[in-house]
């Protein structure tokens, strides 16, 4: 048995910084807000992100070095932490729907040299919305429901959004190829 082993991999490249989110107003959402920084809904100050419920759509501009694609690689986006479900899209490209973790996609045809727009809907569970609702007067609720006792005004609220940190993954073709003293591997550039 030939053991082969990979020294140098690719460091993933961070997409941080602020992102402008937009929230349905419908639902009691303002209409935008910029995070400074990826965080659950449920600490922001504002009532209305607070106890949102629904989709949230992120949306973040990012370059990529033109060297970086060079070469037989391929390119992942790994959202990190998602609560709940996340649909993403980049560059106009639809990349589907992520519901688990790893909540990754690939993004080789999409990713391009220079700005890059990502976008990513992130759709959370209703919990946080019927919990809110109870420090409203009842003309004002977004919600109007039947099911009564399951939440308090004391009930912690679920984590929701995109949490992050946000990735892209980069994998490289490595080759193993025969010589005269049996097989050596190298990675394609």
């Amino acid at each position: 048995v030939t053991r082969h082993e990979i020294t140098a991999t690719a460091k993933p490249l961070r997409i941080s910084g602020p992102w402008q989110v937009h929230f349905s107003k419908q639902w009691g959402g303002p209409e935008s807000a910029v995070f400074a920084k990826l965080i659950s809904w449920t600490e922001d100050p504002d009532p209305g992100i607070k106890y949102f419920s629904g989709t949230g759509r992120y949306r973040k501009e990012f370059d990529v070095p033109a060297a970086m694609l060079r070469g037989h690689k391929y390119f992942s986006i790994d959202l990190g932490e998602v609560k709940h479900i996340a649909e993403v899209t980049l560059n106009g490209k639809n990349l589907g729907i992520l519901w688990k973790p790893p909540f990754r996609a690939d993004i080789t045809k999409a990713l391009k040299p220079g700005k890059n727009v990502l976008e990513v809907e992130v759709t959370n569970l209703w919990p946080n919305r019927l919990i809110g609702d109870l420090f409203l007067p009842a003309d004002k609720r977004f919600t109007n429901t039947n099911i009564t006792g399951h939440f308090t005004k004391e009930t912690p609220l679920m984590k929701s959004g995109l949490l992050g940190p946000v990735e892209i993954i980069i994998a490289e073709d490595l080759v193993i190829e025969p010589d005269a003293r049996g097989l050596k591997s190298q990675v394609e550039h």
